[in-house]
């Protein structure tokens, strides 16, 4: 299997489909959230939906480059989220999510093995391997979140 036959697999597993590594994923996670739930602060915690969004954000930029543009994403902007005031627009963030990863992953796939070595955008960024192990980090890193602030919420209401 290629390199970024893996790395897709990868990420496919933390957002879609996933439970080797936290016996998860961010599809299982949010699949009985409501946008009540989603949109609950918790202290000064982010919300699981500014939390989505914040991936969404990241993988739709990186999606961007793989399709030859710009990586126009900026850290500051990544917790924009619109708000969120029913079930539809709850519905709507998270099937963006759905759709730009599954879009992510086979575009990673088309990647030759030999550019994930080359730099990513400028030499600051480093190597497109680095960029998608990180995305892949981050995700998981952000899927913790989710599950204890989820967690959280639950035993609030109980």
């Amino acid at each position: 299997m290629s390199t970024t036959s893996q790395l897709a697999k990868r990420f496919r597993e933390v957002l879609l489909d996933g439970k080797w590594i936290a016996n998860t994923n961010f599809k299982d996670q949010l699949s009985d959230v409501t946008w009540e739930q989603a949109t609950m602060k918790i202290d000064s915690l982010n919300t699981i939906a500014m939390l989505t969004f914040h991936i969404d954000y990241y993988v739709a930029g990186l999606i961007n480059v793989f399709e030859g543009g710009d990586l126009e994403i900026r850290d500051q902007y990544s917790f924009d989220l619109p708000p969120i005031e029913n079930e539809e627009q709850w519905e709507t963030l998270k099937n963006k999510l759905w759709r730009d990863a599954e879009k992510f992953a086979l575009l990673l796939e088309q990647i030759p093995d030999a550019k994930m070595n080359e730099v990513f955008v400028d030499e600051k960024y480093d190597t497109y391997l680095r960029n998608i192990d990180g995305m892949i980090e981050h995700c998981y890193y952000h899927l913790g979140q989710i599950t204890l602030i989820k967690k959280m919420i639950l035993s609030k209401h109980e």
